[in-house]
């Protein structure tokens, strides 16, 4: 295949999604994010990816979820898409911030009104006795919202993921599969700087 290194790599990522959103029939913005507990262990799942910045990658969450207390301790991240029909996946490695309050506001706003309502009454990660205990808080905020707009409830927000390392890696017949890498230092991803070097890896 042709892959030019000295194209940007959120150019290449774009037009990979974009083929992603025509060619994987469920959830292609499916997107694995790994962190690291306290205790140094890894800690993956499965959340959906929001959109680019000008500088990365969004998702958002409760900020009170181990993902997002993880995240508070050790913002540094990793994220992975995988489109098997596509036999094509992209490794992502990187700083996370937040989102502005703005920023969450306005996607807080297009969420459908029962996820808004969720926002609110899960306690996220959190023991839990029964699933009618959370049916019973979403009945209480469907009680005291309605009629009204929702509020973004202040533990819920948006991430920025800022990279410093993104792979793409596609597949071939034998396994030999071609890697394409571009990296730039930790500080430089921290102000968004986009120097990148780019270069291949042996599969």
């Amino acid at each position: 295949m042709s892959f030019d290194l000295n194209q940007n790599p959120f150019d290449h990522f774009k037009a990979l999604f974009a083929e992603a959103e025509i060619k994987v029939p469920k959830d292609p913005n499916a997107m694995s994010l790994a962190t690291v507990g306290p205790d140094g262990a890894p800690s993956l799942r499965t959340v959906l990816f929001k959109g680019l910045t000008d500088n990365g990658f969004i998702f958002y969450t409760n900020y009170e979820s181990q993902k997002g207390t993880e995240i508070e301790a050790h913002p540094r991240v990793s994220l992975l898409f995988f489109w098997s029909v596509m036999d094509l996946q992209v490794r992502i490695q990187g700083t996370v911030t937040k989102l502005s309050a703005e920023k969450s506001d306005e996607y807080f706003k297009s969420r459908p009104r029962l996820s808004q309502i969720g926002a609110w009454a899960s306690a996220q990660s959190q023991k839990i006795f029964s699933i009618q205990q959370l049916e019973e808080q979403v009945k209480s905020f469907e009680a005291k919202f309605q009629g009204l707009p929702i509020p973004r409830p202040p533990h819920w927000g948006g991430f920025e993921v800022i990279p410093w390392q993104i792979e793409f890696w596609f597949g071939k017949q034998g396994r030999l599969h071609e890697r394409y890498v571009y990296e730039r230092s930790l500080s430089d991803a921290r102000h968004g700087i986009a120097q990148w070097e780019a270069y291949m890896k042996s599969p």
